[in-house]
Parts: structure tokens; sequence; C-alpha cells
């Protein structure tokens, strides 16, 4: 753990931020949670409570507001892309000043809002994999056996206090290359899933083929995008994810809420046009998702 213990604030303490929040918490870092005022007010009086197999299970106490009313070392971003926007007025800039932002957000276009909203802030771009839920406001699920975060840029504290709470922490010099790892996996993990309503064990075994044509479309796309993924690495990660594993898009397409389809399907085929790569399989998928197709298998 860091030897000074860091100020800092979570915009959207779901699934998330939630356990981001819950862990360094009880690492011993001030944490203030950002949310509406019906969900902050329950943070006040009942803390965050995580469920985790790797965590354990445990309820600590955090701060919560609806309004970023004082400086923080840094704040991380955890809302969903269909809120940024609205969300991002609860971090005022006067209040914000240089402090570093961090948004744990899916797909590549959040950063030049965030760079763009709040520019005198220190923005590191970050990506996280894991399976984590909100069951209830303050509640969370932690179902994955990885926690991991990686950071773009200058943030050895952060990474610091991340590891020291117990989650994985890696330090990356290519935000690129960053982003579109983590997009490589979850643009089929998260259009698959939801288009047949089927967990991650399902989708490698019985949709097999069209996993790996998704995949290869879309670490084509990555690869003329300048990095260096492969289709290779991406379905092996996939095949070590645990069986029953589902996707953050699935949850809400089940529940009725917003889907993130422009931010995780969008952004795959707009880039690929702009690379001169055919997404045929991924296209069809995104738009199946869109219809609200979505079938059992």
């Amino acid at each position: 753990m860091t030897t000074t213990p860091l100020t800092v604030a979570v915009l959207g303490p779901g699934g998330v931020g939630g356990l981001i929040g819950a862990l360094l918490a009880r690492a011993g870092h001030r944490v203030v949670c950002l949310a509406g005022e019906s969900t902050a007010a329950v943070l006040r009086r009942d803390g965050l409570h995580v469920e985790s197999a790797r965590f354990g299970e445990f309820t600590v106490a955090v701060e919560a507001d609806t309004l970023l009313r004082q400086p923080v070392d840094a704040v991380f971003v955890t809302v969903k892309q269909t809120a940024l926007e609205s969300a991002l007025d609860r971090v005022p800039a006067g209040v914000l000043g240089g402090a570093a932002v961090v948004p744990l957000l899916n797909g590549l276009d959040h950063l030049a809002v965030l760079r763009g909203r709040r520019p005198a802030a220190r923005v590191v771009a970050g990506t996280i994999r894991v399976e984590a839920t909100r069951t209830a406001p303050g509640r969370i699920r932690h179902g994955s056996p990885f926690a991991d975060v990686q950071l773009a840029g200058p943030a050895d504290d952060l990474a610091e206090a991340l590891r020291g709470a117990g989650l994985g922490a890696t330090l990356r010099s290519d935000e690129t290359s960053m982003l579109w790892e983590k997009l490589a996996f979850l643009a089929p993990f998260a259009l698959l899933t939801t288009r047949y309503r089927a967990d991650a064990g399902t989708v490698r075994s019985d949709l097999r083929p069209e996993l790996v044509a998704v995949v290869e479309e879309i670490t084509g796309v990555a690869r003329a995008a300048g990095t260096a993924v492969t289709a290779e690495d991406v379905l092996a990660f996939f095949d070590r994810s645990p069986h029953a594993m589902r996707s953050s898009m699935q949850r809400d397409a089940e529940a009725g809420r917003p889907l993130e389809l422009d931010a995780i399907g969008g952004a795959v085929l707009r880039a690929a046009p702009a690379h001169g790569i055919a997404a045929p399989a991924t296209a069809r998928l995104v738009a199946d998702v869109a219809r609200g197709t979505g079938r059992e298998v």
C-alpha cells in the first residue's frame, strides 16, 4: 500500500466503481462516491458491501455526495458511456483542478470527451478487466477470478494504491494499444452474449465459428490502428474466462437499460472503414442487437 493515503473520488459507484472504491477504502484511502441523491444516501448510511470469492465479503464506510465539493488526488470515472456527459456535471472543473482523471469506460471515444470537457485535468487512460455487478445501491458482487486495471501514462501513485488494495495494476506506455486490446475482447464478448442471451462458455463452444470470425475482424482493425493484438491472444483469453461469465451489455439488455452499443460495436465499425478493413460479421451483430433480435442458443 502507498505510504501516503490518497483522496479518491468515484464517479458512478456501480459494479466497477463500487468494487474499486470499496477496496481502496478498505486499504486506508479516503473515498468519496459521487452519485444521485438516493444512492448517495444509502452509501452514507450503509457503506459499500462487496461479495467476492477473491476479495472476500466485507462492508466498508465511504463518503458519498451528489457533487465533488473538495479537491481530490484522483477521480475514477466508472459510469457507462451513455451517462458520461451528464455525470460530468457532478465534477465541477473549478474543484477538480489538475487532479488525475481515470476513465474506466468501454470503447475509445470517451477520452476525447473528457479531455475536451476537463482540459486542465490530467486524463489518464485506463482499462479494467473484471466482472462486477451492482445488485442494489451500495451492494457489489464480484464474479470473475480477475480484477486487473491498466493505466497509460505516468500514474505510479495510483498503480501502487490499486495494488495495495489487492487489484492487479499495470502501467502502459501506449494508450492506443491498451484500449484496443480491451475492445478486441470486449466487443465480441458483449455483442455475442447479448445477441444470443448466452454466457461466455456457450459462446466459445456452440458459437465458435461466429466468435472466431468476429475476433479476426476486430483484431484486424486493431492491428491496422497500430497495435500488435492477435486473434490467437484474444481467443486464448476467451477460453480461460469463467464459463458462466456474462457481459454488462447483456445484463443491461435484460433489464431494459440503455446499451453501450455505440461505444463498443460502433467504435469498431467507425474504425474499420477508416483503415480499409471490412467487418461484415461485426456489422451484422451490431445491427441485430440494435434491433433487439437477441435469441437464446
